[in-house]
Parts: structure tokens; sequence; C-alpha cells
């Protein structure tokens, strides 16, 4: 059994495996190298033999528990034909799309799209490295989906009007569901053994509308990667309540962010908790990431918990700095009992 496995289904507390959100991209050397040859981000995501090389890129450099395939949550709309470009000191600029034309989208034409995406899943899975470590496939979470897709950019650029118009919203998550448990369910057949859902902007739903925007449709993803006997885990990012959360969606593992105080989290929560640290950490020094990971390390000491980040590892970041880290969460573990 993975030491993942073991924390998530054993409910293990003695080890402590390790591995990051974003950990294969724009940080490493070996990664910018091929995106300045490949500008174009999506055809990037479906090229199968630079996404098996990206994803395997921090395996082969680092001790980690498990890769994670080297994609992007806005793969879904792209498979439903709305148009996706990643512009530089920007980010996702995303086309026009309408209920009407995600209601009526071939689904079939929807998983052929995405067909390179789960080829390389398939690819990767099959590469001798990854004996004994987990293959992580992910979507985004309903609510952030339909945020990029209405948006049409980040909403760190703007938030239009539309998000006023609540039946729009009840239509459209609907139907993005059943999109997301299709790309959930090519993922888990072509190899991912464990499933996560970015829920990035969580933190912009307000209390009266969390049942609708995030728990019910949030709660049938977990539920329908169960069902394929893949655990979930979920990482609703600046969620307010992560006890309702976690009771209501019923996740394997809840990831949380760095402005949750974890000794709070493990007073409330029974279930298998992941990362936390601020990512910014590893920007400072070695002594500063030392502290860090070892508060996180110790409040979850006797709890089942993966290391990981509050957020993906920033561009700036030095590898060795991760290479560190790594191995101060090596050594944690092997203190003794």
């Amino acid at each position: 059994m993975t030491p993942l496995r073991k924390v998530i289904n054993k409910k293990d507390s003695s080890i402590k495996p390790i591995w990051l959100m974003r950990q294969a991209g724009r940080y490493l050397p070996e990664f910018r190298k091929i995106r300045k040859q490949n500008p174009n981000f999506v055809k990037l995501c479906l090229n199968t033999n630079k996404v098996k090389e990206i994803t395997l890129q921090p395996i082969r450099r680092y001790d980690l528990d498990a890769a994670i395939i080297f994609s992007d949550i806005l793969m879904v709309p792209f498979g439903l034909g709305q148009t996706v470009e990643f512009k530089k000191n920007f980010g996702p600029y995303l086309g026009s799309i309408s209920l009407r034309d995600i209601k009526n989208y071939d689904f079939k034409l929807f998983r052929k799209n995405l067909e390179p995406v789960y080829k390389s899943i398939n690819n990767v899975k099959k590469d001798k490295i990854l004996i004994n470590k987990d293959l992580i496939g992910f979507v985004g979470g309903p609510w952030t989906i339909l945020v990029y897709m209405l948006n049409k950019s980040s909403p760190k650029k703007k938030l239009e009007k539309v998000f006023s118009d609540k039946m729009l919203i009840k239509d459209m998550l609907e139907y993005i569901n059943k999109y997301l448990i299709s790309h959930i369910d090519g993922q888990i057949k072509s190899g991912v053994n464990i499933i996560q859902i970015f829920d990035s902007w969580a933190g912009l739903v307000n209390e009266k509308n969390l049942n609708e925007y995030i728990y019910k449709p949030t709660k049938k993803l977990v539920k329908f990667s169960k069902s394929l006997k893949t655990p979930c885990i979920c990482f609703p990012r600046n969620i307010k309540n992560y006890k309702e959360y976690t009771k209501i969606i019923k996740p394997d593992v809840i990831s949380i962010d760095y402005n949750i105080n974890p000794y709070e989290i493990i007073k409330n929560i029974k279930i298998p908790v992941q990362g936390g640290m601020d990512p910014r950490v590893l920007l400072s020094s070695k002594r500063n990431l030392e502290k860090s990971a070892n508060y996180y390390l110790n409040a979850f000491k006797n709890h089942p918990y993966i290391f990981n980040l509050g957020h993906g590892v920033l561009p700036q970041t030095d590898p060795s700095m991760v290479e560190y880290l790594i191995k101060l969460v090596r050594k944690f573990n092997e203190r003794p009992s």
C-alpha cells in the first residue's frame, strides 16, 4: 500500500507523505525549457509525450510520494468547446459560451476533445518510477469552473453582474457537473487512483448560497469518485467553515489553505487532512522553512496528514528549497515514535 493510501484508507498517523500542488511546472528549469518551446498552454496539455515528461519531472528530481497529472482545471471548458487561452501577465482568457451551448453539447465530442488527457494518464501510469507512488487526477470544483466560464477570466480581474442571476447559476452548475463527472470517469479509467477537486474560488460564495453553489454539486462529484473506489481530496480554498464542509460533502481528505489554523482543524475534523503551509515560505530562508514545516508536522503529529501547501508552488521558488522541504518531512518521519 502506498504512503498516501495508508493515510487515506488506514487513517495512519505514523507517517507523513508529501506531494505538492503545482509540483510539476513553472518553477522547474526543465519545465521552463519545454514551455519556451510550447507557447500554447492548452496544446501543451494535449501533448501526450510532453505531459508525461512534465508530470514525471518532479518525481525524477525529488523524493515525492505522488505524481499529479500535468493538466489544468480549464480543460473542461475547453472540452465543451469554449475558447481557452492563457495570456502572459493576465492569466486565463475564455471565449463566450451560453447555457444553451452547454446543454446541447455532445458528450462523445467532449470525451473525444479530452482523449489526449486520458492517453497521457495511461502513459504516465505505466512508468516504473511510479511504483509505490500514487497518480493523482483532478477537476475544478463546479462553482470554480462556472466562475471561469461566465467571467471569462480570473475573478481577480473582474466579476461580472451575471452572478446575480441565480437561475442561470443553478442550471449551469447542473450541466457543468455532468461533464465534470465524465472527466473524473475518464481519468480514473485511464489510471489515476486519487482525485482532487480544486475549488479555488469557493471563498467567493456567501453563507446563504453555500448549499446550492458549493455543497450540493461538489457532493455529487465526491460520491461518484467513491463509487469507482477512488478516494477524493477536496480543496475548497478560503471556505469559511471546514467542519460543515466535510460533514456535508464527506471527502476522504480535506486539503486546507494557509489562512486556517491547523489546531482549529484538529479540534473539529476527524478525517485525514492535507496541506496548509504558505507557499511563500519557500521564498524565504531555510530557517523559516524548517520552522513552518515543523509547525504543521507537529500540529498533525497524531492525526492522519499528507504534507502539502496551502496553494501551489510559486513560479519564483528555488528548486533547492523544495528539496530541503522534502528532506525536513522525511526527517520528521524518521523520528522515534
